[in-house]
């Protein structure tokens, strides 16, 4: 059966982050290395097959998946561990990294049918979490094997929640609803937003659920990104679109469908660089606020997954939910993104409505171009095309004010920094509509 392993490696830590040049070399090794391999030994002497690579490297590490063909899927996760983990040490530049995380991530229903397809008296466990403590020589200690066949493990994944909110660096407790943090604490309140978190007296939210959310949201990064990542290599195989790609899509059909024709492989490679940038300044601690219109949905996917992973293992109770109504609050500065989920709304940054109510453009061809000048937008996935608004077909080209003027370039700087141009960013927009 084919995987796709996702495989998280981190420099050492206390290193300084990667420049844009050390990111080059770092690419050009990884790649080099898996060109070396075809295939790798497994445990007991089973060959796994390589059958495609694909690294992403960003300041503080890479991202990579590895397409492999292996009998079950532990031996997928094994096999590659071992061989990013002989990459990593062959290289002297890599030497002091780290494997960080390596899984195979599934659909529920995909899991299923394969373990429903292991039958006979010499078949794994019928639960993941089983079937990967024996591998590991686990054998029946631990909650795995307590779980009696049942996936959720309640308990022990509300610890590891827990345990990861400390790498949500860009927000306290504060962000969640939450009781503030002792001095010194992660400067929630610095963060801009629509207010809503902010107009609070005092937490609404206790610190435990507040732990928790921020927990939810870093496991929720690995999803998203895992997520994007396969939707990358679908449609850069299939080389159609989400509309009519044969693939099944992970993310990218929950984006907006009145574009789904636009969404390609050239779109989803930009989408998920902007995911990367968006979830690495959570995590380092240097967001501020969303850059442009592709963060705000990125975040809404984010925040998607990161209650799906809740719900899964029965931890999204009122007080989670509300910890992360409070989150979204805090970040994002309005939410008139979400028009472009109601087709009743189509135009209206174009409108009158629009203009009075200083909504900024939201069409495709404007997802990746920042509110603001100081808005950061990663270079690979910011506009390069000053007229690609002339491409969009939701655009009306028989407006009187577009024909006045076609070479107005609203990607122009001076434009940015225009309240006219951009629109109040902080606006939420009529009651109602959020």
């Amino acid at each position: 059966m084919k995987y796709a392993v996702s495989v998280d490696a981190q420099i050492p830590s206390g290193d300084p982050e990667l420049d844009a040049l050390h990111r080059v070399g770092v690419v050009a090794l990884l790649e080099r290395g898996f060109e070396s391999v075809e295939a790798i030994d497994g445990p007991d002497g089973v060959e796994v097959d390589v059958l495609d690579t694909f690294v992403g490297v960003h300041p503080g590490g890479a991202l990579m998946k590895v397409f492999v063909d292996a009998p079950m899927l532990e031996l997928a996760e094994e096999a590659v561990r071992s061989l990013v983990g002989e990459l990593l040490e062959r290289s002297e530049l890599l030497a002091g990294w780290t494997v960080a995380r390596c899984a195979v991530e599934l659909h529920a229903d995909l899991a299923k049918e394969s373990l429903d397809a292991a039958g006979g008296p010499g078949a794994p466990p019928d639960d993941l979490a089983s079937r990967r403590a024996r591998l590991r020589g686990q054998g029946g200690d631990g909650p795995a094997a307590e779980a009696s066949g049942d996936l959720v493990d309640s308990a022990g994944m509300r610890d590891t929640f827990r345990g990861l909110a400390d790498r949500l660096r860009a927000f306290g407790p504060e962000a969640f609803g939450g009781p503030p943090e002792s001095a010194g604490a992660a400067g929630a309140a610095e963060v801009g937003g629509r207010g809503g978190a902010h107009d609070r007296q005092g937490p609404v939210v206790s610190a435990a659920d507040a732990r928790l959310a921020a927990g939810a949201l870093v496991y929720g990064t690995d999803l998203l990104l895992d997520e994007l990542f396969q939707d990358v290599c679908a449609l850069d195989e299939d080389g159609g679109s989400v509309a009519d790609c044969d693939e099944p899509m992970w993310l990218l059909d929950e984006l907006p469908r009145r574009y789904a024709l636009r969404y390609d492989a050239r779109f989803a490679r930009r989408f998920l660089v902007t995911a990367i940038a968006l979830t690495t300044r959570f995590t380092q601690g240097t967001f501020e606020q969303p850059s442009c219109v592709a963060e705000e949905l990125a975040l809404r996917l984010l925040l998607r997954e990161a209650e799906i992973a809740l719900d899964l293992f029965g931890l999204l109770d009122d007080g989670v939910s509300l910890a992360l109504e409070c989150f979204a609050d805090t970040v994002y500065e309005d939410m008139n993104h979400e028009w472009l989920y109601d087709d009743s709304m189509d135009g209206i940054d174009e409108s009158p409505v629009g203009a009075y109510l200083g909504v900024a453009p939201m069409g495709i061809s404007r997802w990746f171009t920042p509110f603001a000048a100081d808005r950061y937008v990663h270079p690979y996935a910011a506009d390069d095309e000053p007229d690609d608004d002339l491409a969009d077909p939701d655009d009306d080209l028989t407006d009187p004010d577009d024909l006045a003027d076609p070479d107005d370039d609203l990607t122009d700087p001076d434009d940015l920094t225009d309240p006219d141009d951009r629109g109040d960013r902080g606006d939420d927009g009529p009651p109602g509509l959020r």
